[in-house]
């Protein structure tokens, strides 16, 4: 499709097959792993014999919200929820809607600033561990949703770099 501006807009779907499936599949792999890694639970809490918990992202924000720390919740929230989906909804707009040349070179230069806070994602999961308030005794355990999460970013960062090297062909 030719705009009237002489722009060429094409998706980068179109420009590398119709059928290509690699990209969409790690964009969906690394949602729904995303998905699990914020509903299953991060850590499980027991303090001495009588008080056990778990603990996940979503449950963790909801806690510190409680507890009056509205900007650990609000940190927590951009960097752990917002942030990995607005990343991973822009790499499927890369993908799948027709930009022109200059519209895609704008979203890969912003994922590529949003590739270098990715890991941010993951520390901001770790000072959701930390600050569950522990007694003096206490054993906290890692489940299930760390291993997703962290998956899920590292999987994202990877398909960030493939698509760029691809628009960038």
């Amino acid at each position: 499709m030719v705009p009237s501006g002489g722009l060429n807009q094409t998706s980068l779907r179109s420009r590398y097959s119709w059928w290509r499936i690699d990209v969409p599949a790690l964009i969906s792999i690394s949602f729904l792993l995303l998905a699990a890694g914020l509903a299953l639970p991060l850590i499980h809490v027991q303090k001495m014999v009588f008080w056990k918990n778990d603990y996940s992202v979503i449950t963790g924000i909801i806690s510190l919200w409680h507890q009056d720390q509205w900007l650990l919740a609000a940190v927590v929230f951009f960097f752990s929820l917002v942030f990995p989906i607005l990343k991973l909804a822009a790499l499927a707009g890369l993908w799948f809607l027709p930009l022109a040349d200059r519209q895609r070179q704008h979203v890969l230069h912003w994922l590529g600033i949003l590739g270098k806070w990715s890991m941010l994602d993951v520390f901001a999961v770790a000072i959701l561990i930390v600050l569950v308030k522990l007694g003096p005794v206490a054993k906290i355990e890692p489940e299930r949703g760390v291993y997703a999460f962290t998956l899920a970013i590292v999987l994202s960062m990877v398909t960030t770099m493939y698509v760029t090297c691809l628009a960038r062909k």
